[in-house]
């Protein structure tokens, strides 16, 4: 009689466990939704000219005669170019001013220490519209429109990575602080020879993040670069449908402006990983 029981109930169980399958399954279909839209791109930019092209068909075979093509429409070489001076620059600033705030802000006892860190977390609050034509301003004096510099100087100054950065310099234990002073290490080298090697994880991670954040960035660069050599990427590829620019050669031109992201991601993922894991274990 026990076992009878027994086993019905652990039938009962089975049959109201959920189905192993199903969030695979799931996962599945959000990924084809997902992954669908760019692997429509792709088909369309390697596309031969005149071939039918989705939804109707899949071309027999694919060519890079498109993506070759964009390079000599208008100034794409030049926008790539800009594109990619403004996110490197800015990744690389960016990532050494926060780290060094950070680091100042954990480490130095200094009066309105608390307050200055409390009105850069405000800062977040804060939307880059409502900054935006104050900030215009101030660079249209300075003669900053159609420069790079125009372009860059404004983002530099990043509040999320800096509170980002402390919050990991914060968890760093004082001994290692503790035996640098007392091998003679001075503050810069023990930032740069402890603090920057053990906060690699999150300055990967925010790398990607500023890296994709500037390279995709749309409004600041339409504002402040006016000519068609002071655009980036992303202006020059809203503006590429004015011209007699196929739909081949704008996915194609989509297509490229794809690859250094992706690159950018699969040489950071690692880190990553590194930072969710460290930020997840601590002692």
């Amino acid at each position: 009689m026990t076992t009878s029981t027994s086993a019905v109930a652990s039938r009962r169980a089975r049959a109201h466990r959920p189905r192993k399958w199903l969030p695979a399954a799931a996962l599945t279909v959000i990924s084809l939704f997902t992954v669908a839209p760019l692997l429509t791109v792709v088909v369309l930019a390697l596309s031969p000219e005149g071939a039918p092209t989705l939804p109707h068909a899949i071309p027999d075979s694919l060519t890079l005669d498109n993506v070759t093509r964009i390079f000599e429409v208008g100034e794409f070489p030049l926008w790539l170019f800009n594109s990619f001076v403004y996110s490197a620059v800015s990744v690389v600033v960016i990532l050494l001013t926060a780290s060094m705030a950070a680091y100042a802000l954990v480490r130095k006892r200094f009066p309105g220490r608390n307050a200055m860190l409390w009105a850069i977390v405000a800062t977040l609050m804060v939307p880059m519209q409502a900054t935006l034509i104050p900030t215009f301003i101030l660079v249209a004096r300075m003669d900053g429109v159609n420069t790079l510099w125009g372009l860059i100087m404004p983002t530099l100054a990043n509040a999320q990575a800096v509170f980002l950065i402390r919050q990991f310099v914060r968890d760093l234990p004082d001994e290692l602080f503790d035996a640098a002073r007392i091998d003679g290490a001075g503050e810069w080298r023990t930032f740069t020879r402890i603090v920057l090697p053990l906060i690699r994880p999150v300055l990967a991670t925010l790398a990607i993040f500023v890296f994709l954040w500037h390279w995709n960035d749309l409004l600041w660069p339409l504002i402040v670069g006016q000519s068609d050599e002071a655009r980036t990427l992303t202006v020059g590829l809203a503006t590429l449908h004015t011209e007699t620019v196929s739909t081949a050669g704008i996915m194609s031109a989509a297509f490229v402006s794809f690859i250094p992201c992706l690159v950018i991601f699969i040489l950071l993922q690692r880190h990553i990983v590194a930072s969710i894991t460290s930020s997840g274990v601590k002692g």
